[in-house]
């Protein structure tokens, strides 16, 4: 049994690498979209590439978190940890001196990987080493200041592209891992699961998921040409996408067993999952950009204009979980995206005249309040629709369905609105686009409440209740706790 008490020395030391960690990786999740564009002016990158720049990490942190607990359990979570950090800020150190956007898109993609081993290993680490009687309090501080983390994000992120230059946004990583990497080796005690050697890592399948992800998002992102290579892109996307679905199946250890969508509310709130998170992430992606290219914000200004929403999810992520507990997850399933998709339709208002306090921050006050009504629930409702010893999974699989909607979301909406290649460079033409997007989004956020409001039932009064109460992230749900036999479980005593 873990035996490291918080209060100790080591207890504090295990938590500071691992806040130290998780938040390389959601801090890159963020702060980007401020950076575009300067990237796409320094690199004289048109749309398409800008797109890639954020789906390339979102395509293989996506594809491959289901695995991350799975290869700490057989190999020592502290070792794929350290793996993930150092992988991670190798990965930026090349995204940092990236000469064409070709190489700075190939080394997301690697930064992506090294996300999906850290982001699962950090949690993992926190619930192997503590005691029982500690463990919660620890995963608690975990996410609380990793939602301050993600809220600082795009402030930093437009201080460092208007001030050192947008490459910092990478090589900073390379610092924090520098510090990351002898505290884990120095402090946290190593351990693993014996059972993980007994499973097979379902490599096949992960291939198929990411390759299926990478193809419909090529086809999407360069359907503008309507070249037949896009088409059968496409189809090679829906083809691997149907073979996942059959090795799943057929495999004795999957990476995701498919008989946990037998639960009807798993089901349809990962429905609500992806309508509400691809509208986030189109949101986000082009918010940035509407609010340097259009209203004619700095980096810094961009970023710190759209600090209101991460503030409002830490802020009050936990009582509003503690208010869903009381009149049940159906009403604020409904209520949060109506709320996300009232805030967009108020960005309507934001255009090269707009003022922040009469425009701006009203329409991200709305979204922020609909984010923090929704997102609590939205997690203890996944928990709570399966098995408590299926409890991690459900929670893994969820998080993967987010980051795929906005991976979606970022290659789809710009065509869906009429975007082309250079809009970004034209004010007017892509303040027109923008209006598309925004009302495109909130069509999908009416869809993801009417899911809700027809199909999410009352939870069962001793079902598993999450254990990030603090959340500040927008492209993905809280990842709840980590153990596996070659996939995302969780430990069931861990107290809620």
């Amino acid at each position: 049994m873990p035996d490291v008490r918080l209060a100790s020395p080591q207890g504090k030391w295990i938590l500071l690498t691992t806040v130290l960690g998780s938040s390389m990786a959601m801090l890159d999740s963020t702060v980007v979209n401020v950076a575009l564009p300067r990237i796409g002016e320094d690199l004289d990158a048109d749309l398409a590439a800008l797109q890639w720049t954020v789906n390339a990490y979102m395509l293989t942190l996506a594809g491959l978190i289901l695995l991350g607990g799975s290869l700490g359990d057989r190999y020592g979570r502290r070792r794929i940890f350290v793996v993930g950090v150092v992988w991670f800020a190798v990965a930026s150190l090349l995204c940092g001196i990236a000469p064409n956007a070709g190489v700075l898109i190939a080394a997301r993609a690697l930064q992506g990987v090294g996300g999906a081993l850290l982001t699962p290993g950090s949690l993992a680490l926190i619930q192997a080493s503590f005691h029982p009687d500690d463990r919660g309090r620890a995963v608690g501080l975990w996410s609380g200041f990793g939602g301050i983390g993600a809220a600082v994000g795009p402030f930093l992120g437009g201080w460092l592209v208007d001030g050192p230059g947008w490459r910092w946004v990478f090589l900073l990583n390379v610092p924090v891992a520098l510090v990351c990497v002898p505290i884990a080796l120095r402090h946290v005690p190593e351990s693993g699961d014996g059972r993980a050697h007994a499973a097979r890592f379902d490599v096949l399948g992960a291939v198929l998921g990411a390759l299926s992800l990478a193809l419909v998002t090529y086809a999407l992102i360069e359907a503008r040409s309507g070249s037949l290579v896009v088409a059968l892109t496409a189809v090679g996307g829906v083809a691997a996408g149907v073979a996942f679905v059959y090795v799943e199946r057929r495999r004795p250890d999957p990476m995701m067993p498919l008989d946990i969508f037998r639960s009807r509310q798993f089901t349809a709130v990962n429905l609500v999952t992806l309508c509400v998170y691809a509208a986030f992430g189109g949101f986000f992606f082009l918010a940035a950009l509407q609010l340097q290219v259009v209203v004619g914000y700095s980096a810094l200004g961009a970023g710190t204009a759209l600090l209101p929403t991460t503030a409002l999810m830490l802020l009050f992520s936990a009582r509003s979980g503690a208010l869903a507990d009381r009149i049940g997850p159906r009403i604020p399933l409904t209520a949060g995206p109506l709320l996300c998709a009232a805030g967009m339709l108020l960005m309507l208002r934001v255009g090269p005249d707009a003022s922040y306090l009469l425009d701006v921050l009203p329409a991200l006050l709305v979204l922020g309040l609909g984010m923090v009504t929704l997102v609590a629930p939205l997690t203890a409702t996944v928990l709570a629709s399966v098995d408590t010893a299926r409890a991690g999974l459900a929670s893994g699989v969820n998080n993967a369905a987010a980051r795929a909607a906005g991976l979606v979301a970022v290659a789809a909406l710009p065509l869906l609105a009429g975007m082309g290649e250079e809009a970004y460079r034209s004010p007017a033409a892509f303040d027109d686009s923008f209006g598309q997007a925004m009302v495109w989004c909130a069509g999908t956020l009416v869809v993801g409440a009417v899911v809700a409001f027809a199909t999410v039932r009352p939870l069962p009064p001793d079902c598993r209740k999450p254990e990030c109460l603090h959340h500040g992230s927008v492209t993905a749900p809280p990842l709840e706790g980590v153990r596996s036999r070659g996939r995302l479980t969780v430990e069931g005593d861990a107290p809620a």
